[in-house]
């Protein structure tokens, strides 16, 4: 029930007293009526106002947060914490006020929509006030220890960035140094870990006000199923690719052992997670150079290509923009050009986690990115700008639809154009002359599995972690040892140094610091080779999947815009099948996909002891 209701109903019954006490002893007082039981049309009603409210509170909030991201300094950290603090009153009052509706016959629309509101935000707030506020604070807190996070030497010196200590993972094949870099980094977030433990238990009380268990359980209720029905299928996903990772994974490390020495790298045991080019060793495409496999074809150098022929980040935006123009999208809006962020600014701080933005629900979409001249930032940019393509397809839904079937939908939008980045598409650009030999195709594929194949794990054991975390089976006092257990288990890497519960490495991720739902990247991962299967399908191409580009082909793009137009309107399985003709999450075609890779890292790990103790 509402707390204004009561404050309402509280005042009647005291002015009743009154008035019944001058009243005479023989005259009774009539009962106060008792509230008018919910009906569907209130629900309706309900759910139209709760919209409004949301579109004109989410348009504030995108402003202050892009504000703050873009220059970030006490004041615009304040004002950003303020507005998430409202925002997310806002959510918790119309959340406690949809309750009244539980339990009535709906149209399919409304349930729906207030299904979806429950799911409105990952940090659920408690209808206290004060506990929202310091909600609100402690998130801003850990996002500005992030962001404004910085390695330097013991004097005090040669102070990097994690853009910096980036480009050096990126090359660097100097252990020690890279070891030192990771133990600063992984330094950064021990401040967060009270910080971090107060926040969960917060977001737990507004996750029971909404008659949920715990935060993981509400986060796992948002597809379409029961909690613990998309916990199994997220293994059960896990399981379809986990051959395939492993045989990479052993393949990886011989070559790792070659380079460093099997002292540095045992040959039975976890990954050093140092040693893959990336911090969180999550994508190890940076290491290619180390395990590439001996071939008269060489791979191509996106880096070197762009170099060549000049490309800035305006041009690199321009080539994703003309991707989408060629499927028969628009062209970004004008402000898009004039508001995006797609480089460093060197006057001050701003958090360069390459993001997409809809400010205003309508036309104003943004890209914030620190953006340099690279084949990864390329591919990038086709991705964030993918989101943006997604953005404005369902901008005609109404507020609690205009969102992605469900999170991974969006990632894997954004990754699956991102897969169209192929030789074939270079040659269009002017990039190459013409497509490579098939000769190199092992390569591009390991290359491309480095990265893509490398993550799945990581994908999902962040928020199997944090699942655990809210649900108590992971103790405060075993933060640590729960997030290498589950790295171990499931990655095969290790610590370079030892840890201890001093430590708090998983607020060294961006998406823990900043309470962002992660599994949804790990269902990206698997989508995005569905809908890849499905468009080169469209498209009536007949060759290997990873040489089909999907570029200039209006027809898909028709196809592709009429699944994104539905939004968050229809469960996912109806989305998904409204595209690939499937209802079922499948990672047959990413297995298809690297097909011939996996045949060929069975053939060089013949002998090999794989896996890890």
């Amino acid at each position: 029930m509402r707390l204004s209701h009561l404050l309402r109903t509280g005042a009647a019954i005291g002015t009743l007293f009154l008035l019944t006490a001058c009243q005479p002893a023989e005259k009774k007082a009539e009962a106060p009526a008792a509230p008018a039981k919910a009906t569907a049309a209130d629900a309706a009603a309900f759910v139209e106002r709760a919209e409004a409210e949301l579109g004109a509170a989410r348009e504030k909030l995108n402003r202050q947060s892009w504000v703050m991201n873009t220059y970030i300094t006490p004041d615009t950290l304040a004002l950003s914490s303020a507005t998430g603090a409202e925002y997310s009153a806002l959510v918790a009052r119309l959340t406690a006020e949809s309750k009244q509706f539980v339990g009535l016959e709906l149209a399919p629309d409304v349930a729906r929509k207030l299904a979806l509101l429950r799911n409105e935000t990952a940090l659920p707030s408690p209808a206290d006030p004060a506990l929202n506020k310091e909600l609100s604070e402690l998130d801003a807190k850990l996002g500005e220890l992030y962001a404004t996070g910085k390695v330097c030497r013991e004097d005090g010196s040669d102070c990097l960035t994690l853009d910096e200590i980036d480009d050096i993972f990126r090359t660097s094949r100097d252990e020690k140094e890279l070891k030192r870099l990771w133990t600063g980094w992984h330094k950064v977030a021990q401040p967060m870990r009270p910080i971090y433990q107060r926040e969960a238990e917060i977001a737990n009380i507004g996750a029971k006000e909404l008659g949920v268990a715990d935060a993981g359980t509400l986060w796992r209720s948002g597809y379409d199923m029961t909690a613990d029905q998309f916990e199994a299928e997220a293994d059960r996903l896990w399981e379809q690719v986990k051959p395939l990772y492993t045989s990479l994974h052993c393949y990886t490390r011989t070559k790792l052992g070659e380079k460093y020495g099997t002292d540095v790298v045992p040959q039975d045991k976890p990954i050093p997670a140092h040693l893959l080019g990336n911090m969180w060793a999550q994508e190890w495409g940076n290491v290619y150079d180390l395990v590439a496999p001996k071939q008269t074809a060489r791979n191509v150098d996106v880096t070197a290509l762009l170099t060549k022929a000049n490309y800035d980040p305006i041009k690199m935006t321009k080539s994703a923009e003309g991707f989408f123009t060629g499927l028969g999208f628009e062209p970004m809006p004008q402000t898009f050009w004039e508001r995006s962020m797609l480089t460093r600014p060197k006057d001050r701080e701003v958090v360069c986690h390459a993001s997409a933005w809809d400010i205003d629900d309508k036309d104003d979409i943004r890209i914030k990115m620190c953006m340099r001249v690279n084949g990864d930032d390329f591919q990038t940019i086709h991705h964030e700008m993918g989101h943006n393509i997604y953005q404005r397809a369902y901008k005609a839904q109404s507020t609690l639809f205009r969102n992605g079937a469900n999170d991974g939908f969006h990632e894997a939008i954004g990754d699956f154009i991102a897969l169209s980045v192929t030789p074939g598409y270079l040659v269009k650009l002017g990039l190459l002359d013409k497509e490579p030999s098939t000769e190199g195709d092992t390569g591009l594929l390991l290359q491309q599995a480095l990265d893509k194949v490398a993550f799945l794990p990581f994908g999902l054991l962040i928020d199997k972690w944090r699942w655990d975390v809210f649900n108590g089976k992971i103790k405060p006092e075993d933060y640590n040892k729960a997030w290498w257990d589950l790295r171990t288990k499931y990655q095969g890497v290790a610590a370079p140094v030892e840890r201890t519960e001093a430590d708090f490495d998983p607020g060294a991720k961006n998406h823990v610091a900043t309470s962002v739902p992660y599994v949804r990247y790990f269902l990206a991962r698997i989508l995005q080779f569905q809908f890849h299967q499905a468009a080169c399908q469209q498209a009536g191409y007949t060759g290997p999947l990873h040489r089909c580009s999907i570029a200039g082909n209006a027809e898909v793009g028709k196809r592709f815009n009429a699944m994104m137009e539905m939004g968050a309107s229809k469960p996912w399985p109806e989305a998904l099948k409204a595209f690939t003709g499937s209802e079922q999450m499948d990672a047959g075609a990413m297995l298809a996909y690297f097909a011939p890779l996996k045949e060929w890292l069975d053939k060089q790990n013949e002998g090999k002891s794989c896996g890890w103790q």
